[in-house]
């Protein structure tokens, strides 16, 4: 069986990677993204406008919340829009998803607040959530299906880093215009009216990724496999009959790696503000230094999983973040240098993983059950580990315990570690 599309096998021949194809295929993931760490960074500067509290902790609290209960309409979007990518196509799939979050975007930037329509205000917010949930729940699954099916078996590590070299550089352009915003207008002017311009930037940014998507084609293997695929009966219930082993193994690094990424990119902004009284513009610009870190890193980390395998990296991630993260969290606290340290150690190590996690992802299951397969068991993992992490992380620090969250990151990294030393090594191996 073909491995992946002309563009693939086009870009083996010359020996140069299809960069425009690569880009517009990870780009719906870099802008939902962006759409996703922008709520929880400004969270601070707009939860009083939906959540009225005498205590701007409590309605952190509450915003947190929202945040979580999207994430659990995700499995629900990874089921659904991971069976329609398997039964209709990953192109189709991957334009439904950006549509949605676009809506969902421009709506939370246009929102009346609490003051202007009272308890409708929370209401819609949860309804834009919800809609990005699902649209972020189908959008990962199908993007890293694409990504590993146009790829030539030797170079699926590689073409998989765009997956995140796309969304780091969002998630710069999230922290820079953070940055930005803190240091120019006031707080009262970020509470008032400057939190709704990154999602109206998220806006517009969907609109160029919808526009770009429309250029890519279907991958070969979606193509062969379709009618395999539309015969399956319950395949949600097939991969835990089938594939047991690739399940458990997709919900123990997923777990680790869905911590790595909401501590870092999301809970610690808050963290570092509200609980350790660092300077919001500081915490920007040492997100931003390390978001630069962990872009340069995906496309070597992704050429040497080709080389050396995808087990070795991950390990070192596992290992890293293990010894690390409670140390890490220590040097939380007001100054940029120790902060900009927090930030590039951590980031470097998750890079080891996100640099290739399209790859492995799709390694582990047959192409007709790609798509439900990564949509379902990777978006359950994400809500109960990903979603309520910023909820997590503000209750402990409101009741003072604010050091047991980085205790729990570390020994979900123990255990991750454990179940990768279980994986096979599937580097230049063919997709199933």
């Amino acid at each position: 069986m073909s491995s992946g599309t002309g563009v693939g096998t086009e870009s083996t021949r010359h020996d140069r990677l299809p960069v425009r194809t690569l880009v517009a295929a990870s780009i719906g993931n870099a802008i939902e993204w962006y759409d996703w760490t922008i709520y929880a960074t400004f969270t601070i500067y707009f939860a009083n406008q939906f959540y009225p509290s005498d205590s701007p902790g409590i309605a952190v609290i509450k915003t947190s919340a929202t945040y979580a209960l999207a994430f659990f309409f995700r499995p629900l979007g990874g089921w659904l829009l991971g069976r329609f990518a398997d039964i209709r196509g990953r192109k189709p799939a991957m334009l439904l998803t950006i549509l949605l979050m676009a809506g969902g975007s421009a709506a939370i930037g246009l929102l009346p607040t609490y003051e202007m329509v009272g308890w409708l205000a929370p209401v819609l917010l949860t309804l834009a959530r919800i809609a990005q949930g699902i649209s972020l729940g189908g959008e990962v699954s199908n993007a890293s299906a694409y990504l590993a099916e146009i790829a030539p078996p030797t170079r699926r590590g590689r073409f998989s880093s765009f997956f995140y070299i796309s969304t780091g550089a969002s998630l710069l352009i999230a922290s820079l215009l953070g940055a930005l915003l803190a240091n120019t207008l006031s707080k009262a002017q970020l509470e008032s009216f400057g939190w709704r311009i990154p999602f109206l930037i998220g806006g517009v940014l969907a609109l160029i990724g919808l526009w770009l998507r429309t250029t890519l084609t279907e991958t070969e293997q979606f193509e062969q496999n379709k009618e395999k695929a539309a015969a399956v009966r319950w395949p949600l219930m097939v991969t835990l009959r089938e594939h047991p082993k690739a399940v458990a193994q997709l919900v123990g690094f997923t777990m680790l790696s869905t911590l790595c990424y909401y501590t870092f990119f999301a809970a610690l902004t808050p963290f570092a503000v509200n609980t350790r009284k660092a300077d919001a513009g500081d915490v920007f610009i040492a997100l931003s230094i390390g978001t630069v870190l962990f872009i340069a890193l995906q496309y070597p980390f992704g050429v040497l999983s080709d080389r050396v395998g995808r087990k070795p990296p991950m390990l070192v991630w596992c290992a890293g973040i293990a010894l690390l993260i409670v140390p890490l969290s220590y040097l939380v606290r007001p100054g940029v240098l120790n902060l900009t340290v927090v930030f590039c150690v951590g980031l470097g190590l998750y890079s080891l993983l996100s640099s290739i996690a399209p790859a492995i992802m799709s390694e582990l299951f047959p192409t007709e059950l790609r798509g439900i397969g990564i949509g379902a068991w990777y978006n359950i993992t994400v809500a109960t580990f990903g979603g309520t992490a910023p909820l997590v992380i503000a209750s402990l620090a409101e009741a003072g315990y604010g050091m047991a969250f980085f205790y729990y990151v570390a020994v979900g990294a123990v255990i991750a570690f454990l179940v990768v030393l279980t994986l096979p090594e599937t580097a230049g191996s063919e997709l199933h």
